[in-house]
Order: C-alpha cells, then structure tokens, then sequence
C-alpha cells in the first residue's frame, strides 16, 4: 500500500518507497501560509510535487528516516495547540496520526509537534518500522503496528483503556467527531476534538461538524468561513477557530506561549480579511 496525503490546496499526492509517483490537480490556487513560509505565489501540481519532495528531503515524510521532534510551524496550529495543552497540564494525552504509524496515542509535547507540524490531509500510510520504533521510543503508542491504520475512536478507546481521561483527539469527518462523542459519553472522558483538513467541506458536513468539535481549522473552506460562529479566533488567514468553552480556553492558553507580540479584542467573528484569504475557496 503507498502513502497518500493531500496537501497544498488539497492536492493528492500518492509517495511510494521515498518517491512521488502521482500528482491530482489542486483546488485552491494561493495558500497565504505557503506563500509566506516557502514563497508559492501559485499553487500548481508541479508546486505540489515540489512540496511534497521537500518535506521527504529535509523532514524524512514516509521514509525510515523521519525527524520526530521538530521545532513549532505556524504560531497557532492544531499540533501547537495540543503541545500546549500537554505542557500546561489541561491534557492527558492526544490521538492524532504520523505518516508511517498511522493513529498514535502520546503525552510527550514534543513528539505531538514532531509527528503533526509537516503533514496536512494524511488520507492513509503504510507501517514503516524505523518510524514505528522511534515513536516508541519518544514515549508514543501506535495503534495498530502491523496496519498504520487511522482510526480515531480506537486510539481514544485505547488511551481510556490506559487510564487517560483529559484526550485531545483529531479529525477530519464529522461521523468520526459524533462517533466520539458517544464514546466520551460511555467512557465517562474529557475529550477536545479538534478538526483539521477542512478544505472542500460541504454545508450539511460543515455544520454537523460544528455540532461536536472544539476547535476547527479554516483551511480554503468556504462553508466553514460562511457559517461559522466562533466563541474565539486565532489567526485571520489560516485561522483556528474554537466552537466552545473548552476550546476556547485552549487557544487562549496557546497564545501564552507564541513568543511574538500577540492583540486580544473584542468584536464580531470571524474576522477574515479579504487579501489574505486563500484563493478560490472550496
């Protein structure tokens, strides 16, 4: 089985033993967080590729020689914001996904950063034990070794099973988010559901999402900027956006660790300013 993760305006990228071997067309055509970080003024297949190459040579993506612990991507990201909760104590554990590994179960803050800052839609991977074994040994649980298989609700029933209660877990489908609330429910646990990957939602997806997640990601959706009513926003690009108490708590406690100057206000939301949103949203 190859690897397959959709990137760069949700382009999907098929990587097999280290190397490209298919490339979709994008749906979005400028990312302001790309632009800014590695200069694409236009997102093409070819940038894609371009990308996805990068990420294999200078971070080891899909290959033996994958970096766990990197240092923090944007300011206030879905791993930085879990990373957050680990070092402050508001969290137990996280269930998020590694190429390589698939579902992994870990309260090492680092490892959580490691694993999540450089890769966006992960859509399956296939196990590679060098990635596997270094996990292990980072103090993470992979969920199935022998399948890498992503499932969500089973990384949170086995981090229950271990004793945690306070889980931070990620999605990307609404079904996968209430499926989880039912367990939190059975399982009498805490849980703060954070939504990634969001490009290309539709409005019923979007707003059953709404009905379940803590915190969301923009991403190039256009339904979730239209529909949503945020508690609070971080971000105005690329922004995460909490729907609760919970998990606005969480990305104010984040903004206590982003080391440039941060502005908190009052106002309307979302604020989404038209310059910098991406580019034909979907």
């Amino acid at each position: 089985m190859p690897h397959v993760m959709e990137l760069l305006g949700k382009t999907r990228i098929v990587v097999r033993d280290g190397k490209v071997i298919e490339v979709g067309e994008p749906t979005v055509k400028w990312c302001p967080i790309f632009d800014k970080v590695r200069g694409i003024k236009e997102i093409t297949p070819e940038a894609a590729r371009e990308n996805m190459e990068f990420r294999i040579k200078d971070f080891g993506l899909f290959t033996p020689e994958r970096k766990l612990e990197q240092d923090v991507f944007v300011g206030f990201g879905a791993s930085e914001v879990m990373m957050t909760g680990l070092n402050r104590d508001m969290l137990d554990t996280t269930v998020t996904v590694c190429d390589g590994a698939g579902t992994v179960i870990t309260n090492n803050p680092k490892l959580v950063q490691g694993m999540g800052a450089r890769i966006s839609g992960l859509i399956e991977t296939e196990p590679i034990d060098a990635v596997i074994n270094g996990i292990a040994e980072k103090g993470g649980i992979v969920l199935d070794p022998s399948t890498a298989e992503i499932n969500p609700e089973g990384g949170v029933i086995k981090a229950a099973k271990l004793g945690y209660r306070r889980i931070a877990v990620t999605v990307v489908h609404s079904e996968n988010a209430a499926r989880l609330r039912q367990i939190e429910a059975d399982e009498e646990l805490d849980l703060l559901i954070v939504a990634a990957h969001t490009t290309g939602l539709g409005k019923e997806e979007a707003m059953e999402l709404f009905q379940h997640v803590d915190i969301t990601t923009g991403c190039a959706s256009r339904q979730i900027r239209e529909l949503i009513k945020p508690l609070a926003q971080v971000g105005t690009a690329v922004p995460l956006f909490a729907l609760t108490q919970k998990g606005k708590e969480m990305l104010l406690e984040r903004a206590k660790e982003v080391e440039s100057p941060v502005l908190i206000n009052t106002m309307p939301l979302p604020v989404l300013p038209e310059h910098k949103q991406p580019r034909e949203l979907v």
